[in-house]
């Protein structure tokens, strides 16, 4: 079953997001909301892929650099590039670094508060999902595995 979000209005920013081709029902709605102590980032996504007991349900989830959600067939998502990473720090101190994914049954809900970034730096860059979770300590991108799901950021 596919669900589509309506776009919350008191959001700033909003990304629908989508699985490529192999994982059709991976979608869900990233918004992005301006506070004085930063931007509160909530992820609402569902169809995440089934995982086996005890061994993830964890996805790794970004900010890029790109701008679209676009690329090739051996890698869908390509051109949405790396970590969003102005200030070229080490990973996981990108400024796209956000918490990992946890499903619950297919389903996961997000929300975090970060001041890495405002909502005008990442207006047209792109958020995405990753099949493996993010160790927080690899280098340059945590070896958090393969693009599933992706969706550009837009007011």
């Amino acid at each position: 079953m596919r669900f589509r979000l309506k776009q919350n209005t008191n959001a700033d920013a909003y990304a629908y997001i989508r699985g490529h081709s192999g994982y059709q029902e991976l979608n869900g709605t990233v918004t992005f909301r301006q506070t004085d102590n930063g931007v509160l980032v909530t992820a609402r996504i569902f169809g995440l892929p089934d995982q086996q007991a005890c061994s993830s349900g964890v996805f790794g989830f970004h900010i890029h650099e790109g701008v679209e959600c676009t690329g090739n067939t051996s890698e869908p998502f390509a051109d949405s590039r790396g970590h969003y990473n102005p200030k070229g720090c080490p990973h996981p101190y990108h400024d796209g670094d956000l918490p990992p994914l946890f499903s619950n049954n297919g389903y996961a809900y997000m929300s975090v508060l970060t001041d890495r970034f405002s909502v005008s730096d990442i207006i047209g860059r792109v958020v995405v999902i990753h099949d493996k979770p993010d160790d927080f300590t690899s280098q340059p991108s945590g070896n958090s595995g393969n693009k599933i799901a992706c969706g550009r950021i837009v007011r």
